[in-house]
């Protein structure tokens, strides 16, 4: 099946390593694994530069909004949808900024524990991986719940081993998205996240998921819904 961008709607694609030997072992991924990871951050749209990751996510959210039109094609004038958009979501923040309700929530600036915003004050939340970084996960979701209104949904991604259950990473050796002299601590990663990413999702509060993928099982997406 040939996969077509869903933020600027490009069918041409390049590809690219982007994994290292030491996140290699620290992660112990099999060589199955660091194929399909590779994928995942390192197949990209010619056209907007969109990963695999941002694909899946834009798809996630065209299902939301009810449209197979590419995000960034999209007709947002008018619209009274209001975005929360926490980070940087990969590639998807042009398209997103769209919106004329958008809010974008950076971190320092914005922690995702403690939102600045009163509750249910959103229709979607978008983030992309992001929780892999944070210290209570479940925690954060469970904000991220608060702000959101009622039968409004939430889509975001992390880095999925499939084959595999999370595990927490404290007490082991730390291990950085990045290189560690240029990221410091915001990008330690705190959980690596297995088959059972699921279980924060709900242990948060919200009563619905779906997953969304692309090239499974290179990219995944989670839709949950309050």
């Amino acid at each position: 099946m040939t996969t077509i961008c869903t933020i600027c709607g490009g069918e041409e694609f390049g590809s690219m390593d982007v994994l290292w030997p030491a996140l290699i072992n620290e992660w112990q991924l099999a060589p199955h694994e660091v194929e399909y990871v590779n994928r995942q951050q390192g197949r990209s749209c010619t056209g907007c530069r969109s990963n695999l990751r941002s694909i899946a996510l834009a798809k996630a959210l065209q299902s939301v909004l009810g449209t197979c039109e590419p995000l960034l094609q999209l007709s947002t004038s008018g619209n009274p949808t209001k975005v929360l958009e926490i980070n940087e979501a990969g590639t998807l923040t042009p398209a997103l900024k769209r919106f004329p309700r958008h809010v974008l929530a950076k971190y320092p600036e914005v922690d995702i524990h403690r939102l600045p915003y009163a509750d249910q004050s959103f229709d979607i939340i978008v983030h992309s991986d992001t929780l892999e970084h944070i210290e209570d996960p479940v925690h954060a979701l469970t904000e991220c719940r608060r702000v959101l209104r009622a039968g409004g949904a939430m889509c975001f991604t992390v880095p999925v081993i499939v084959g595999r259950l999370s595990r927490s990473r404290a007490g082991l050796e730390k291990s950085y998205h990045g290189n560690a002299q240029e990221c410091g601590n915001d990008l330690v990663v705190q959980t690596e996240f297995g088959a059972d990413v699921w279980t924060y999702v709900l242990e948060a509060g919200f009563i619905q998921q779906t997953l969304t993928s692309v090239e499974y099982p290179a990219a995944l997406a989670i839709t949950a819904w309050k």
